[in-house]
């Protein structure tokens, strides 16, 4: 199997979380911004391998299967380790259950879109703006928390923001997956009628 260039960029993209799940432990001055940064890196990649899969028509099987991969253990792993550093309070809840609620949304959208290739459907769940409206939402919040983990009195406020920012998201998940299930509903009912899968970006 050859492995383009949109693929070598996703397989970058897991490469880093490791990077920034070490870099956010670290104790150095600045680990924060660091994690952050790599955090943004890996993000960037996740727009340009798609851009360059459509623009140089590299689109791959493997492609396809790892791209989504990596988009949700980029988010997940993340999310997991701001709730590991955010032990206290009322705020410390509300960020484990927007957490739960993503990585929940996540991996039943994952399952439906299997399901639906299987019986030929998956054109139906592409992704639509209010998924794209949701990951761009995502990814903010989770810089600003990054950055603002440690919650210096200075910056507790933009910590707020960042929390605010990833109910926000939480909520266009929750929207999104309901999109995507209600695309879905006439198969899962056995009302539609099977149609060829579209290609998909690597």
């Amino acid at each position: 199997m050859r492995i383009n260039l949109p693929t070598w960029l996703t397989l970058f993209r897991v490469a880093l979380l490791p990077v920034m799940v070490l870099v956010f432990y670290l104790p150095f001055h600045g680990h924060n911004i660091t994690a952050a940064i790599v955090f943004v890196l890996a993000a960037v990649t996740d727009w340009l391998d798609g851009f360059l899969a459509r623009r140089m028509n590299l689109t791959s099987a493997f492609g396809a299967f790892l791209d989504p991969v990596a988009d949700k253990l980029m988010v997940a792993v993340t999310l997991f380790l701001l709730v590991e550093s955010h032990p206290e309070g009322w705020s410390s809840i509300v960020m484990a259950v927007t957490a739960a609620v993503i990585v929940g949304r996540e991996i039943s959208i994952s399952a439906l879109r299997e399901w639906m290739a299987e019986v030929g459907m998956r054109a139906t769940v592409k992704v639509a703006f209010i998924g794209k409206l949701k990951t761009v939402m995502q990814i903010v919040a989770l810089v600003v928390l990054i950055v603002q983990h440690e919650k210096e009195a200075t910056a507790l406020r933009l910590y707020h923001i960042g929390e605010a920012l990833l109910v926000i998201a939480g909520v266009l998940t929750i929207w999104s997956g309901l999109y995507y299930l209600h695309a879905a509903w006439p198969t899962l009912r056995g009302d539609a009628p099977r149609q060829p899968d579209a290609p998909h970006d690597g």
